[in-house]
């Protein structure tokens, strides 16, 4: 039963990656997550860097989903979330004092950074576990 472990988390934690990828993507738009990213995190090439968080969060958590590379697709998306902590949300404190999605505005501030410090913490687990039974590849 212990390899089921990693499976339901690669499958929980997939899901909310997809679902981090859909959101700027169709919600925010390209266009409005680069202006948070310039705004916000000051990033250099926004546009760019935009692009690559959707990419790397829709098919890395696709790829978690389905245990395909699960190490690597974990490891990718662990390096965006601690991109997000550093850059954006330690300042803010730990706690999540609520969420107000801003579509026009391409954000959602929601401060504070347990979310995406467990995201982490999920993330480094699956890098260290691999992707557990039912995975399509076997990470060793």
């Amino acid at each position: 039963m212990k390899d089921f472990g990693p499976t339901i988390l690669r499958i929980f934690v997939g899901v909310t990656f997809v679902m981090h990828s859909y959101l700027p993507l169709f919600v925010f738009t390209p266009a409005g997550t680069a202006n948070y990213m310039a705004k916000v995190a000051g990033l250099p090439a926004p546009a760019l860097m935009a692009w690559i968080v959707i990419i790397i969060h829709g098919v890395g958590g696709i790829m978690l989903i389905l245990g395909v590379l699960t190490r690597w697709a974990a490891a990718a998306n662990a390096l965006i979330m601690l991109g997000a902590l550093v850059l954006v949300k330690l300042p803010q404190g730990f706690f999540l004092k609520g969420v107000i999605v801003d579509a026009a505005a391409g954000r959602a501030n929601a401060a504070g950074y347990e979310f995406e410090l467990i995201l982490f913490g999920a993330l480094v687990a699956l890098v260290l576990t691999g992707g557990g039974a039912l995975a399509i590849s076997r990470d060793r």
